[in-house]
């Protein structure tokens, strides 16, 4: 019992590993698809999100609530070049940087979540261990 349900927390963690990537894909697609740039500041920096302010060039300032996609390495008080869906100015990314850039992260946490699955399982299962309590009872 154990150990169907360490293989479906994996296959769950697996399977949220891939919804993140997809998420990543589409909010490219649809920046892509009405693709606008410019260029913005970068108001605060947290651990969850990095805020930033720009115009459109029909002079509408935004703040993308979410934050910026992937803004690694940026700081408070930059200057930075973004790209945005043009229809949905929440939707901004650092120009130059996609989805691609979530494959490191997801994948070493997947090749982790299975490791440590995979060690955990074969500990479980390994010879001389009983696979149930029925088969610990049996003579």
């Amino acid at each position: 019992m154990a150990s169907w349900v360490l293989l479906v927390i994996a296959m769950l963690v697996t399977l949220e590993g891939g919804v993140v990537l997809t998420a990543c894909w589409w909010d490219d697609i649809a920046i892509n698809n009405h693709l606008t740039r410019t260029t913005a500041v970068v108001e605060s920096v947290t651990f969850n999100r990095t805020v930033i302010r720009f115009t459109s060039p029909e002079g509408v300032e935004y703040r993308p609530s979410q934050g910026v996609l992937y803004p690694r390495g940026l700081e408070e008080g930059q200057m930075v070049r973004i790209e945005y869906d043009a229809d949905n100015p929440e939707l901004a990314r650092v120009a130059g940087r996609t989805a691609a850039l979530a494959l490191l992260p997801v994948g070493t946490t997947l090749l982790g979540v299975w490791l440590v699955a995979g060690a955990l399982l074969w500990w479980l299962r390994r010879p001389g261990m009983p696979r149930t309590a029925r088969a610990a009872q049996t003579p």
